[in-house]
């Protein structure tokens, strides 16, 4: 168990804002969670850092940051279905998800390429191209922060809705289970069907199909599309700091999108099993003229509204009090015109 003070968080956060960490521990091993868990230092207040990918840092952080690096994957079990294979929290996710195909184990191919670590992936729902993480999760082990206790969540559990989960909401009474701020995942299994299908519901990858003329393309080469089409869309991490989508798409009855599109008969939109509608962020953003508009150094990307950019670099990044302003102003924008209340991705700190 590691524990440092005054630590920068540039580089472990996927924005590159510049801020500290007063302290930071790091957890490398189940040996390291156990010698927290028993350290005077579990009551104190704290946030738990995984890949730093769907945060904004608004200044230095006070409470504990805690740093979860607990690596190892590995198969759990198979059957004439599925394959059960679990990771560790601090796994990346995209080498998680090369690494399945690798192994001959798909299912998570139209998940490519989201940044952030396994640990993160449920407490988000993470989900991409037709499929969410909740469509191929199996159950997870996590920590109780308050009690020390180690317990394990099925699916039915976790409370999973649209980039939602129960550690997402805090708990309003005894009878309601809520673990924001109380639980840290250390590992997570996934369950992969034998019977693997192509997921063609969304246009992009339909577009992809047609163009390389594939009928039945092999999990591998869904991957292979999923990484083209986000490259094309997103900025490198490398050169635009960013947190990825930055707003959820919302979703409206029936009615209120057809009132939409008398209005916007351009509106992308599609329909969810439930007969809602789930509208295209991006879409609203950029009828509303954000596309490469900023405050300070913070940006909407060019190439995808949805995305707000760090354009100053490493260098002169942006702060995320700039990222927040132009946040709210396109929250603001997109309701005059069209009515509706875009909800942020990312955890604001």
């Amino acid at each position: 168990m590691i524990t440092e003070t005054h630590v920068p968080l540039q580089a472990h956060n996927s924005f590159g804002i510049v801020a500290r960490a007063e302290r930071l521990l790091r957890l490398r091993s189940q040996d390291d969670v156990q010698a927290w868990l028993n350290s005077p230092e579990r009551s104190e207040p704290h946030f738990v850092l995984g890949g730093g990918s769907n945060i904004v840092l608004t200044g230095d952080v006070k409470p504990l940051v805690i740093k979860v690096e607990l690596m190892g994957k590995h198969l759990v079990s198979e059957d004439d279905k599925a394959w059960v294979v679990q990771a560790a929290a601090g796994e990346n996710w995209h080498d998680f998800v090369a690494w399945t195909l690798a192994q001959g184990w798909p299912g998570l191919e139209n998940l490519a390429m989201i940044p952030g670590s396994v640990g993160a992936s449920p407490v988000q729902n993470i989900g991409a191209y037709g499929v969410e993480l909740q469509d191929r999760f199996e159950s997870l082990d996590a920590v109780d922060l308050q009690t020390g206790q180690t317990f394990t969540l099925h699916a039915g559990q976790c409370a999973f809705g649209y980039r939602d989960s129960v550690f997402k909401h805090a708990a309003t009474d005894n009878r309601d289970l809520g673990l924001l701020g109380r639980a840290l995942i250390t590992q997570v299994r996934f369950r992969l069907p034998k019977k693997w299908q192509f997921d063609v519901s969304y246009l992009d990858l339909s577009k992809k199909q047609a163009q390389h003329g594939v009928a039945h393309p092999t999990p591998q080469q869904v991957f292979d599309w999923v990484c083209e089409i986000r490259t094309a869309k997103l900025p490198n991490p490398e050169t635009l700091g960013s947190a990825g989508s930055f707003f959820k798409n919302p979703t409206v009855s029936a009615e209120q999108c057809a009132d939409i599109i008398a209005r916007e008969p351009k509106v992308v939109h599609y329909h969810l099993a439930d007969g809602r509608i789930k509208l295209a962020a991006g879409w609203l953003i950029d009828a509303c003229g954000w596309r490469g508009k900023s405050v300070g150094n913070a940006a909407v990307y060019e190439k995808q509204a949805l995305v707000i950019v760090n354009k100053g670099g490493r260098d002169n990044p942006c702060t995320g009090g700039e990222v927040m302003t132009l946040a709210k102003a396109i929250q603001t924008s997109v309701y005059e015109r069209f009515g509706i209340r875009l909800e942020p991705e990312p955890v604001v700190v």
